[in-house]
């Protein structure tokens, strides 16, 4: 099947196929619950605030509009097939959670006055259930529903945006669903996200893929934030933090923003470290106690590759003024030493993320113009924080080009010399695009 052209027949088929096990399950579980003695709700005491707002039942009730529109807006064959196994498996999963943990919304909703918003609430109370609340669907669909929108023209991109965050919020302002809800299906969707990755072998894609866990992370802690707070002392609200770290983490890896943490000259201004000082501090911690690469280790003659150097470490490596460093980590600062006596160039990669091809070029041609050029005494230093995937990934590629190697013989190289190196599949399938 031609991916740009996808069967109308095969639209509608997948999204009476999704709507039909939604309905089933959905209507089976309230009515299930329907049947019990007693279904508790589970409410924080900040929801008290939250006011009733009658006209956001209006962008509540487009989530049933989307949730067909969103399959004829798929341009790939692809596309359609994530986003119906993504819609099946947030509709099962939330359905054993409605089976197994009923829940029923609690707050009463005052009188509505506008004929137009009292219909649809009025709509509403006949085909939606006060149970099926944690985790909201409307809230995991959302989510969804943006993963396909966010491929809209700019104008109608924006549009979408706004409209799926009034969406979000309506699932309280209407009084449908409890705060509890809204971050479980949160959690849901990011969890879709990572069990059915968009194009998982794209390499291309791969800090969309990474960004899902850091915004899993952070739904996961401002679900305990709440929970520590009502449940706790307020001193809990200190995990709002890293949640917001993660948030901000996930945000820069979508936008493969390398220099969301070092500036051009390697330096972490002192607002960014107490910001993010939760985040670095977990990279410090693997650095500092985890990491194995911690003595340079010599690819060919004066080319070292390692881990970020500690001071001890780098007077036993003994670089001078014409030793060249390339510190390939995005996470911390470059030991003062090395700035301070060696040729520094800050070349932040994110860990495990996408590249830049033609910044790598550019980068790999400069190292190895450089290498052909050191004085006797000159050597270079390739590292990243834990010397592991990074500086691997770029000392294959400048090996390669210094000895003129097929690019098999240049990994097994640095594979036999350097034997902690971790050079993942994707790696390599990017590695092959490249050609220096």
């Amino acid at each position: 099947m031609d991916e740009a052209r996808i069967a109308l027949g095969t639209r509608i088929k997948l999204a009476a196929l999704c709507t039909l096990v939604f309905s089933v399950l959905y209507n089976v579980n309230a009515w299930y619950a329907s049947t019990l003695d007693y279904v508790p709700s589970f409410v924080f005491s900040i929801e008290k605030y939250i006011p009733f707002v009658s006209w956001t039942v209006v962008p509540y009730m487009t989530s049933g509009v989307f949730f067909i529109l969103v399959f004829f807006l798929c341009k790939t064959m692809e596309e359609l097939r994530v986003l119906t196994k993504r819609i099946l498996f947030i509709c099962l999963v939330s359905g054993i959670f409605f089976l197994l943990f009923p829940l029923k919304f609690s707050f009463v909703k005052p009188e509505t006055t506008p004929i137009l918003f009292d219909f649809f609430f009025q709509f509403i109370k006949k085909v939606d259930s006060p149970y099926n609340e944690a985790p909201s669907l409307h809230i995991a669909f959302a989510f969804v529903f943006w993963s396909v929108f966010r491929n809209l023209k700019n104008s109608w991109r924006h549009v979408a945006a706004v409209w799926l965050v009034l969406l979000g919020l309506s699932t309280l302002t209407t009084y449908q669903h409890h705060l509890l809800d809204v971050v479980t299906g949160a959690v849901l969707a990011q969890i879709s996200f990572i069990v059915f990755p968009a194009q998982g072998t794209n390499f291309q894609l791969r800090n969309f893929h990474l960004a899902n866990y850091y915004f899993l992370g952070g739904w996961t802690i401002l679900l305990l934030t709440l929970v520590v707070v009502e449940y706790g002392h307020p001193i809990g609200l200190i995990l709002f933090w890293p949640a917001l770290v993660l948030f901000m983490v996930g945000y820069n890896y979508q936008k493969n923003n390398v220099h969301f943490l070092k500036d051009q000259l390697g330096a972490i201004p002192w607002y960014k470290k107490v910001l993010y000082s939760p985040y670095l501090a977990i990279y410090w911690f693997f650095w500092k106690f985890l990491r194995k690469n911690k003595k340079p280790i010599m690819l060919i003659p004066n080319l070292y590759i390692s881990s970020r150097l500690d001071h001890s470490e780098y007077q036993n490596f003994t670089g001078n003024k014409n030793t060249l460093v390339y510190d390939f980590s995005a996470e911390l600062e470059e030991n003062k030493a090395i700035k301070q006596n060696c040729q520094y160039h800050a070349v932040p990669l994110l860990d495990i993320g996408a590249f830049d091809a033609m910044e790598i070029k550019r980068i790999v041609l400069e190292i190895t113009t450089h290498y052909k050029e050191l004085p006797k005494d000159g050597k270079i230093l390739i590292h990243c924080t834990m010397g592991l995937s990074r500086s691997t990934f770029i000392g294959i590629l400048v090996v390669k080009n210094i000895l003129s190697l097929p690019l098999d013989e240049a990994i097994v190289k640095i594979k036999t010399t350097h034997k902690n190196a971790v050079i993942h599949r994707y790696v390599q399938d990017f590695l092959k695009t490249i050609n220096i």
